[in-house]
């Protein structure tokens, strides 16, 4: 007998030189059959707080690339990037709202998929890694403030080509991991579409019993929660697993 056609179409913008997100999301969902992903992207090459950097993330080029996702009948459409997370929530807010209007279809981006996974988990202070540039730390951190969220310590890895960030080993984020939560925080956030931090999630949750809190994970949890569709295994962040 022939498996079932999955129940859930997953759409998700994505950051051209991102090479991690596709893969990763596929590891994370493991052997499910009931849902698939299907991506669209557009051109991103660097992190930074200037002009150029922002432009990027057109909403434009976000509503054209959602317009194209529309045509896979999705169930629900992501930005797959952490852009909001200094230019602000109310940015992501507003192009979700452009991405709805445009398709008709619910959206999300990964900033307001962490917003929603902090208010679920009753998350108000984080341990915060990043593979940025301090200055974008910064710019976070005082982005997160304003949404009620309490930065206890930062690692900033001070890249900003993005493609790099998927370089970056899980022995390279041991140390700076382990540190942030030895601060007990709520949850220790890695903060990038492009870093292969939901590698790190279950060893860091045993060795310092503090929850993991990765962006391709959230992202990918948020898009589940959104189509109604069964959630994450526990490895992947405890958190996710069943809220």
């Amino acid at each position: 007998m022939s498996a079932a056609p999955p129940t859930t179409r997953i759409g998700m913008i994505v950051p051209s030189s991102n090479t991690c997100l596709e893969p990763q999301s596929y590891r994370i969902l493991g052997d499910r059959t009931d849902v698939t992903i299907h991506y669209t992207r557009i051109p991103v090459t660097r992190i930074a707080l200037d002009d150029s950097s922002d432009k990027q993330f057109d909403a434009e080029v976000m509503r054209g690339a959602a317009r194209l996702l529309a045509t896979s009948d999705v169930d629900v459409i992501a930005w797959n990037g952490t852009s909001g997370s200094w230019l602000g929530v109310e940015h992501d807010r507003e192009l979700v709202a452009q991405i709805h209007d445009a398709t008709g279809i619910p959206a999300t981006t990964s900033t307001l998929a962490y917003m929603d996974a902090f208010a679920s988990f009753g998350t108000e202070r984080i341990g915060l890694f990043t593979p940025y540039t301090a200055d974008v730390n910064r710019a976070i951190i005082g982005s997160y403030a304003g949404n009620g969220i309490t930065t206890v310590g930062d690692v900033a890895l001070g890249l900003s080509d993005n493609e790099s960030f998927a370089r970056v080993s899980c022995d390279d984020m041991l140390p700076g991991s382990l540190g942030l939560a030895a601060s007990k925080p709520d949850a220790v956030v890695y903060l990038c579409t492009n870093l292969y931090g939901a590698n790190m999630a279950a060893a860091i949750e045993e060795k310092m019993d503090v929850p993991v809190l990765d962006s391709v994970a959230v992202t990918l949890w948020h898009c589940l929660k959104l189509a109604g569709a069964p959630l994450l295994a526990p490895q992947w962040g405890r958190l996710l697993a069943g809220s």
